[in-house]
């Protein structure tokens, strides 16, 4: 008789939902979602690349640009004249000022340190840069 009641629930299968897939499944998307959202945020420095094809083309000279060229990481060149890093904002603020675009360019040399460019990037935000370019030197 104990045979027979066994046969019996075998026959009737399993009843119960397996959710261990389901549950698998649900986490490795939401790790995924996880890792993802912050390359979903910008951040706020926008990288433009040129063409190899823009060196070839005419370049017209826009005088209204600001152009920094980081030397050193006590020194930058603005508009080609050499001034010490940390008197940078107040010789750009009146040149910003004075500028219809508001456009940055910044140069730096292989030798300086992140930090110091970075500086120099917040520094040239915080005086009113409207567009900043970054370009290789």
């Amino acid at each position: 008789m104990f045979f027979q009641r066994k046969i019996e629930d075998e026959e009737q299968g399993m009843r119960e939902i397996n959710m261990t897939p389901l549950i698998d499944v649900s986490l490795v998307l939401v790790v995924m979602l996880l890792l993802a959202t912050p390359l979903a945020l910008e951040s706020s420095i926008d990288l433009k690349r040129t063409a190899k094809t823009a060196k070839q083309a005419e370049q017209k000279k826009n005088d209204a640009r600001v152009e920094i060229h980081v030397i050193s990481e006590d020194e930058v060149e603005v508009n080609r004249m050499p001034i010490a890093r940390q008197n940078l904002s107040p010789i750009l603020k009146p040149l910003l000022d004075q500028s219809p675009n508001r456009i940055v360019v910044i140069a730096c040399n292989g030798g300086v340190s992140h930090g110091a460019f970075v500086d120099v990037l917040d520094q040239a935000k915080m005086c009113g840069a409207g567009e900043i370019a970054v370009t290789e030197k």
